[in-house]
């Protein structure tokens, strides 16, 4: 967890912040994290970052488009050096929160850095709950949950969250037992979902969440919601038909290799339901896309092996945590991806 020093330094920072933008990386983790930072203070914009593995360049025109006087960068482990040379330019504050393990080296000295890696008690729970720990808003407890969840995080404020909405929880240790079985799951995989859409939609989306006051708002279907919920269940029928097809690939073999063409980057989310129904396989999701192929694996201790896989390959991207990393690499490569990581896995 952060420590109160570090705690107090951001409430200044979000203090101080009038016209804050937020970039947070394309999942429920960063949008819960941009969602009860915004909520505190009841400031700011939000721009979900689909760029992979990092927030690149392209990103630094929200900064002036929005007249941003504070960058606040959530659950992204990468930043472009020439995104930090536009920032140094125009001199804007960043304050940047993170759990993924990184290379000191690579973080510039005006910005403010915060991730309980680097703490003497060292942890790597999720953004959301790093930034629950920040606002500690019970009214946003469900958001906190939602997010935590969706990363394979069971909060000890969870307990709490049952007390109060107990119809919307699972008594469960097992974080994705929570996400595919009950509704704050559910809300957790609309959030997933929806954000999987065009811009302008995302925008609308967030425009809901910052102003709702109760998780049943977003579970129910509304006028305000049904941009959303459309979205959700337009990708929920392709996802369901996607997951028979990929538990049709299981077999003796320690690992589950699952391959598909599709314009929706949903590989994360195959892989993490794979992974809660085949706990002892490797999960290898791959998502062919034009020249380049989106991989999203799941495992024990998996991160170096599939570093290891990519290595060398051309244009090859990679990284995550322990047992959840993502890759990206050309599609003339992939057979070979899949040799290496067989051979690796053993």
């Amino acid at each position: 967890m952060l420590t109160k020093k570090q705690i107090k330094e951001i409430k200044e920072h979000l203090d101080k912040a009038q016209n804050p933008v937020f970039f947070f990386d394309n999942d429920p983790d960063g949008l819960c994290s941009f969602l009860l930072l915004q909520r505190y203070i009841g400031r700011g914009k939000g721009v979900a970052i689909k760029s992979f593995p990092g927030l690149i360049e392209d990103y630094f025109r929200k900064v002036d488009e929005l007249n941003a006087d504070y960058i606040f960068i959530l659950d992204k482990p990468v930043v472009s050096e020439k995104f930090w040379k536009k920032i140094e330019q125009v001199n804007v504050p960043v304050v940047w929160v993170d759990h993924h393990e990184i290379d000191k080296k690579d973080i510039p000295k005006f910005v403010n850095y915060y991730n309980p890696l680097f703490n003497k008690s060292k942890s790597n729970e999720p953004v959301t709950a790093l930034c629950y720990q920040i606002t500690n808003k019970k009214e946003d407890l469900w958001i906190a949950v939602a997010g935590c969840i969706a990363d394979h995080f069971i909060p000890d404020f969870y307990s709490e969250f049952l007390k109060t909405y107990l119809d919307l929880g699972f008594k469960t240790d097992k974080p994705f037992g929570v996400l595919y079985n009950s509704q704050i799951g559910k809300i957790a995989r609309i959030f997933s979902f929806a954000l999987n859409d065009r811009t302008t939609n995302v925008i609308h989306m967030l425009k809901f969440l910052i102003k709702v006051k109760t998780p049943y708002e977003v579970l129910d279907e509304n006028p305000k919601n049904k941009i959303m919920h459309g979205r959700f269940n337009e990708i929920d029928k392709r996802y369901r038909k996607l997951m028979e097809k990929a538990k049709a690939k299981v077999s003796e073999e320690r690992i589950l290799l699952f391959q598909y063409s599709s314009d929706l980057s949903i590989s994360s989310d195959l892989s993490n339901q794979l992974n809660y129904l085949f706990p002892d396989k490797v999960v290898v999701v791959m998502r062919v896309l034009d020249s380049r192929v989106s991989i999203s694996v799941r495992g024990e201790n998996i991160r170096e092996k599939v570093l290891k896989a990519i290595e060398g390959l051309e244009g090859a991207s990679g990284g995550g945590h322990e047992n959840a990393v993502g890759a990206r690499i050309r599609v003339e490569d992939l057979e070979k991806f899949k040799e290496n990581l067989e051979r690796l896995v053993g």
